[in-house]
This record gives structure tokens, sequence and C-alpha cells, in this order.
């Protein structure tokens, strides 16, 4: 093996090694957060005895979990019922490691160990434990690979509610899959690219070229298939208490309990990744290029501002736990299959008519330009959707029930 690829293969290491220890640490940490969060939202304390305002309590939870008694119901499968967590668990923990966290970092070192022999890298090293070419489609392609574990836990429990749980975590899943994978074609079409880093780069033209404003109706589609991926309130169904008990874990204990936990926070922070590196311009800083000369300083700012983006989707997502109740499940699939999957397919046709407008017919070649132009088209789509079809008048229908309705009033009268 040559010096470069033992180089190559210590830096990977130590990027995996740290990547999944940050991971770990701060999904235990998010469980404090939602707690806090939502006490805040209650005015209420939440936890604050276990150390220094309750920062202990997530490894109180966890030594809990660990000692906790292992529980197998009489006529579960038994090896499919412990294999579930784990086909959770791995995919969602897997995809931390494809995010671009930072700008590169230059790194240089040429070393000898004895046995190991000579490590050398002298390269720009990407902040992404695996800088793969497919990008996005990696993401989407592992992380489908979850609901198989949330499937496998529904059947192999030998419960009634929980296989109703994994029943609706599938269709949801499988719903939701196809407005997300449409929601991101607008970004392919834009870049030309699939790959984390080139897209990012794509959003650096100019002072401020992020994708949010150019392609908002894309932006919304992708949040609202992230809320039903993660299985996050109003998309709640697979664990709706006041229908399954728990849903597709309720015969779950100890750390199998926990992993579907573990997995479902791994979610989240690779949805609010997913959502900044798409739409937020990933460790991009606003209204600068500083940042994109290589540089330690730059790499430890860029780290920091790609920290609060995703900092502030994870509030958006416990906020929003707290502050809506969930759909009924007739209308979450309706959204998926109705709404989201027709206006994402519509979208895709009209953006790509509008850059080729702009690119071939009008001759544009300026990224601030085409960017603003699509801006402009966005207002008015986000008019059309937000404000005319979704008063009721198309989708809900809310104007003819509430005729009905008033009409039985009439009568009762």
């Amino acid at each position: 093996m040559t010096p470069e690829m033992k180089g190559f293969l210590l830096v990977t290491i130590v990027k995996l090694l740290v990547v999944f220890t940050v991971t770990m640490v701060g999904v235990a940490l998010l469980t404090l957060m939602e707690r806090k969060v939502s006490a805040w939202m209650q005015y209420r304390l939440g936890p604050n005895r276990v150390g220094f305002w309750g920062l202990g309590q997530p490894a109180a939870d966890g030594i809990k979990n660990i000692i906790k008694e292992e529980t197998f119901p009489g006529m579960a499968n038994r090896v499919l019922f412990t294999l579930a967590p784990a086909l959770s668990f791995i995919p969602a923990m897997t995809l931390a490691s494809v995010i671009h966290w930072a700008a590169p970092l230059p790194v240089q070192f040429d070393f000898a160990l004895p046995l190991l022999g000579r490590f050398h890298y002298d390269a720009l090293m990407p902040m992404a434990v695996a800088d793969l070419p497919v990008g996005f489609l990696f993401v989407l392609a592992v992380s489908s690979m979850g609901v198989y574990g949330i499937a496998l836990a529904g059947w192999s429990s030998n419960s009634k509610y929980a296989l109703l749980g994994g029943l609706r975590a599938s269709a949801q899943m499988i719903s939701y899959e196809v407005a997300m994978g449409l929601s991101v074609v607008p970004v392919l079409l834009l870049t030309g690219n699939v790959a984390f880093g080139e897209i990012i780069k794509a959003q650096q033209a100019g002072l401020f070229g992020w994708f949010i404003l150019p392609l908002f109706l894309a932006f919304h589609n992708f949040l609202v298939a992230g809320f039903a991926e993660t299985n996050r309130l109003p998309f709640d169904m697979p664990e709706a208490e006041s229908e399954l008990i728990a849903g597709y874990h309720t015969e779950y204990s100890s750390m199998k309990f926990s992993m579907f936990f573990i997995a479902e926070y791994a979610n989240m922070v690779t949805v609010s990744a997913m959502v900044t590196t798409l739409f937020l311009g990933g460790w991009d800083i606003p209204f600068t290029h500083w940042d994109e000369t290589p540089g330690v300083l730059q790499t430890i700012a860029t780290g920091g501002m790609m920290f609060l983006k995703v900092f502030f989707w994870l509030f958006f997502f416990m906020w929003i736990r707290w502050t809506l109740p969930r759909f009924r499940y007739d209308q979450l699939m309706a959204l998926g299959w109705k709404v989201l999957m027709p206006i994402a397919l519509a979208y895709v046709m009209l953006i790509a008519t509008a850059i080729y407008l702009i690119e071939t017919v009008a001759g544009v070649t300026s990224p601030g330009i085409r960017l603003l132009v699509l801006t402009l088209i966005n207002v008015g789509l986000g008019y059309i959707v937000f404000i005319v079809l979704d008063r009721g008048l198309l989708i809900s229908g809310s104007r003819k029930r509430g005729a009905a309705s008033g009409g039985l009033d009439r009568r009762a009268a």
C-alpha cells in the first residue's frame, strides 16, 4: 500500500470517528433539547435534576435503558424482532457521513510509524467522511432503507397495534419518498450535478445565491416530505398514541426501544442538513467570498455557520411538534398523493421550461439574473399554491363543506 493511500485511510478513519461520535452525542443532547423546548413552550421547567440545568439527563436515560430488562413477546419472531432496530439505526447513522459539514480543510502531513510504514497526505480535505459524486441520490436511497426496520418491527412483534404502526409507516414513507425525490429534481436542473460539494459551490454565485428563493416551492415540498419521512408531528401516524399505544415499537424495551429514537433524531439531523445544503447554501457564509478561500479559520467559521443553520431546522422540527395536531390518516395520504406529488411534477416541468427559456431562448448567462427571474416566478407560484389553492377552494373543498354545513344548520333552525 502506498504512503498516499495509507494517509487517505488515516484521514478517513479520523473523520469517521469524529462524525460518528459527534452524531451520537448530538442525538443524545437532542432528546434533552426536545424536552427543554417543549417545557419552554408550555411554560414549565423541564428536566433540571440531573447535572447542571439537566445536562446529565441524556446520560441518565442511556444508563437506564442499558440496564433495563430485555423483553420478548411470547409469539414474536425473535430473529427479526432483534434485527429490526438495527435496520432502522444503521441507515440513519450512515447518512451523516456524506454531508459536507464545513469548507474543505488544507491538511499536510508526512510521517512514519513502526510496522505500518510511511503516511503521506497533502491536499484539501473535504469535511465529509465520504465525498460521494452521487450526493443526494445516496441519501434518498439509503434513507428509504429505514422503513424495512420499522415494518419488520411491527410484523415480528406479533401485535396488532405494532403491525398497524408498521403498515402505516410503510405506506407513509413510500408516499412521501416520491414527493421528496421530485422536489430535488429542480436543484439538479439548476446545478447539473448531484454532488453536495458542487451544489454548495453553485449557491456561492454572487453575494446571495441560495436556492431557497429561486426554488421556494421545491424547498417547501422537500421540508414537508422530510417531516413525513422522519415520522414527526403532524405526520406521526405510525406512533399515534391515542390509536396504537406506541405504534410499531410498542413491544420493545431497553436499548432496542432507544435505537428507534436514536434513528428518528439522526434522521432529523440528516433532513435538517439536507435542507441546509440544498436550499440554504450548506456551510456557505452569505454576503462574502472569504469563506471560499482554503484555511483553518474558514473551516471553523463555516462549520459554525453550518451548525447554526442545522440547529435552526432542528428547533423548527420541535416547534412544529408542540404547535400542530396530527393529521387524520386519510388526510396524510391525500396530501402526499393528491397534493404534493402533482405540484412537484408540475413544478419540475415549469422550472425546466423556465431554465430553457432563460438560458437558451433569452441567452441570459448571468447566474444572478437567472436566479432573480426564477425568484419572481416562484413568487407567482407561491401566491397560486398558498393563497388560491390552499384556501380550501380547490384542495380541501372546505367551501363546499361549509356550504353544506350551513345548509344543514339552516334546515335545523
